[in-house]
């Protein structure tokens, strides 16, 4: 995980909301906010909406989270890739992940990250589900849950869904999300 020094280090997260299909489009445009690197995590069920061979920055998985471990002393993978970031988002986070961050669990690449995150560097995630998911009560729960973290929501917005439904649940739009981040990062 060499890299520039000067340069602001992003680790973007995908999970398995079918707003997920815009990852790549998402990549890009973080990669447009110069004097940046971009590095993504990917849990196993977001790669059934992108195909992560066309990412054209690294990509890392649970089976590398697994496979690069062998001996005490090696580097373990979250660990290295949360001291790398300079900020981590969740674009888009799955009701799923969201749960299971905000209840401490850590079964995966991307929720180990989370878990292990230094408070101190800047932690956004952009909810993404059914409004039907969005609106239930435990939804507020974990959504708080990670606010009094002190980890910034990028709010969902109200549109059709992919599954016909209309109404909140909808991923921010890529624009607003790359704005936040190069807010969060350089201000």
């Amino acid at each position: 995980m060499e890299s520039d020094p000067s340069q602001k280090h992003i680790l973007v997260a995908f999970t398995g909301s079918v707003a997920t299909i815009k990852a790549e489009e998402l990549v890009e445009k973080l990669l447009e906010i110069g004097n940046t690197e971009v590095q993504v995590i990917c849990t196993e069920r977001s790669k059934h909406f992108v195909n992560t061979d066309r990412i054209r920055v690294p990509v890392f998985d649970d089976n590398l989270e697994w496979t690069t471990w062998k001996n005490r002393g090696d580097p373990v993978l979250h660990i290295e890739l949360r001291k790398w970031a300079d900020l981590l988002l969740i674009a888009p986070i799955d009701a799923n992940t969201l749960a299971k961050i905000s209840n401490g669990l850590s079964d995966n690449l991307v929720t180990c990250v989370a878990r292990a995150w230094d408070f101190t560097k800047p932690f956004l995630f952009a909810p993404a589900m059914n409004t039907a998911m969005w609106k239930h009560p435990i939804t507020s729960v974990h959504v708080n849950t990670l606010k009094s973290w002190g980890f910034q929501e990028i709010p969902v917005t109200c549109k059709k869904l992919m599954c016909g439904d209309t109404g909140a649940g909808a991923m921010a739009s890529i624009d607003d999300i790359v704005k936040i981040v190069r807010e969060r990062l350089f201000n």
